[in-house]
């Protein structure tokens, strides 16, 4: 099998040159220009240049950790990295030297290039390191479910990309905006969609107690019983053979149900941390009577309200929608006109399901979702989705 071949796109910078500095790397599908993993971080007091080279390692890394064996690109708008790291210029900053060191000892001699790009084609990884500044200016960490980073560079992430379905980006302060509803059955031949098939993982120990378990929790496994849901729905999948990418939530539960289905269709499992569930904070491993007993006032708020928080930090159903359709416009942005699997949990189905109907938030109340179910998504590329499936479980009988 051909190695495969990346593309890492670093930057850093600091706010005072030295001041408050991060960094943000992604790396890329050299063949498609796929978005594959994105990493940033706040690293305190620092310099342009010791962030830019902070950015390389971490975007070498983060290659490696998807192949050690793969020929890597790196492509950066600082000259000075690019010309030491390609060995033509010395380093004779003691602070520099020892970070080179580390960016050249992971990967094989002769695996890496290194190539100069002007600083506007670098939009990607310099939001990446920016988001890490803010998060830092905010004492909170970055996170990959939280980023904006690819969206905002407007970076075309395939071939593809400009047919990709136009889905309004949510405000991060308000209601994400849902498409239109089209005339049933009417409209322009738009060519072939987008489909996301939403799979909810296989029951754990709290599914069949109706515990709640989000992303605060212990991050249960899949039971004996989950194990052979997440089979069952491999195989069903696997007749329909229409399924060409598996996006996972980072959980445990969705990360082995993802991996019984991609096994089965030889691909492989890319995790997605917006599509998590919900952090119930205080209310995890309760049941609801539990809660009831425990947090009425909390939980009768939690349920009038879309911005009301579970007891002790948890997410509110509108922080929710906002991330999960972060996620959801960044996997159609990097996948038009594809199927795409997306293994994730209660909340994360109803909210894309609700969203593409124009629902009210209180409608996820009003959904069932079985354990390992089947949901499905249709978007458009003028911005409409149709819901074409919810609550499959015929693969379960």
């Amino acid at each position: 099998m051909a190695a495969r071949s990346f593309v890492v796109e670093a930057d850093g910078g600091s706010r005072g040159n030295p001041g408050p500095a991060g960094y943000g790397a992604v790396v890329k599908d050299a063949s498609t220009g796929e978005t594959l993993v994105e990493t940033a971080a706040y690293i305190g007091r620092a310099t342009n240049n010791v962030a830019e080279y902070k950015g390389l390692v971490a975007g070498l890394r983060a290659a490696y950790e998807l192949d050690a064996s793969a020929a890597v690109r790196v492509r950066m708008d600082s000259k000075l990295v690019v010309e030491q790291m390609s060995g033509r210029w010395k380093i004779k900053h003691p602070a520099m030297r020892p970070l080179a060191a580390e960016a050249q000892q992971i990967f094989p001699v002769g695996a890496v290039s290194y190539e100069w790009f002007p600083r506007e084609k670098n939009k990607h990884a310099d939001r990446l390191a920016n988001e890490a500044m803010d998060a830092g200016k905010r004492g909170e960490e970055w996170s990959p479910g939280g980023s904006t980073a690819e969206l905002d560079a407007g970076v075309p992430v395939a071939t593809a990309a400009a047919a990709a379905p136009s889905v309004p980006a949510p405000s991060a302060l308000s209601e994400p905006s849902a498409p239109p509803a089209p005339a049933a059955g009417w409209g322009p031949d738009l060519g072939p969609p987008t489909t996301l098939v939403l799979l909810r993982h296989g029951e754990t120990v709290f599914t069949p107690e109706k515990r709640f378990s989000g992303s605060g929790g212990t991050d249960p496994e899949l039971s004996e019983v989950g194990r052979r849901q997440a089979e069952s729905a491999a195989s069903a999948l696997a007749a329909r053979g229409t399924v060409q990418v598996v996006v996972s939530s980072p959980l445990r539960r969705c990360q082995e149900t993802a991996a019984a289905v991609a096994g089965r269709l030889g691909l492989e499992v890319r995790t997605e941390d917006g599509l998590r569930e919900t952090h119930f904070g205080a209310w995890e491993g309760l049941t609801f009577a539990e809660v009831r007993e425990r947090f009425a006032e909390d939980l009768d708020a939690w349920l009038a309200s879309p911005e009301a928080e579970p007891t002790g930090g948890g997410e509110s159903f509108a922080a929710v929608a906002r991330r999960v359709a972060r996620a959801r416009d960044k996997v159609l942005a990097r996948h038009p006109g594809r199927t795409v699997l997306l293994v994730t949990h209660v909340t994360p189905v109803k909210t894309l399901a609700r969203l593409a109907l124009g629902a009210p938030p209180e409608s996820v109340f009003r959904m069932e979702l079985a354990a390992a179910s089947l949901s499905a998504v249709a978007y458009y590329a003028d911005g409409n989705a149709s819901l074409r499936l919810l609550n499959d479980t015929a693969h379960l009988r």
